[in-house]
């Protein structure tokens, strides 16, 4: 299952940018960031949330070699969720795990092909 979900995400996370196709999330029955901030108070759906996103930033870093997110904590993920989630309260913490990607694989952008 993990596995199958680290492909899927690696899948998502490479084809992010690429000519405006948008990406097919095959994630948690609930990404939004209502789901997110409601995790925070089960430690389990927090954990699974926070993995499911660090799967996100494996994926990318597969995908993309030459520019990978360095190694980061499982609470420095959830600060940066967490705070994209503060800021976009109607949004998705979908977005908030691309976002993380870009910031921190140094590219400041969307992945392109």
């Amino acid at each position: 299952m993990q596995s199958t979900v680290l492909i899927l995400t690696a899948t998502a996370a490479g084809t992010a940018g690429a000519a405006g196709i948008p990406v097919k999330i095959l994630g948690l029955d609930d990404m939004s960031c209502s789901a997110w901030k409601a995790s925070s108070g089960d430690a389990d759906d927090r954990a699974l949330n926070i993995a499911w996103v660090r799967g996100v930033l494996t994926g990318h870093n597969y995908v993309s070699r030459r520019q990978q997110v360095s190694t980061m904590s499982s609470g420095t993920v959830e600060k940066h969720i967490t705070r994209y989630c503060n800021e976009n309260p109607r949004g998705d913490f979908s977005d908030a795990a691309f976002r993380l990607s870009d910031k921190f694989s140094g590219r400041n952008e969307e992945i392109t092909k």
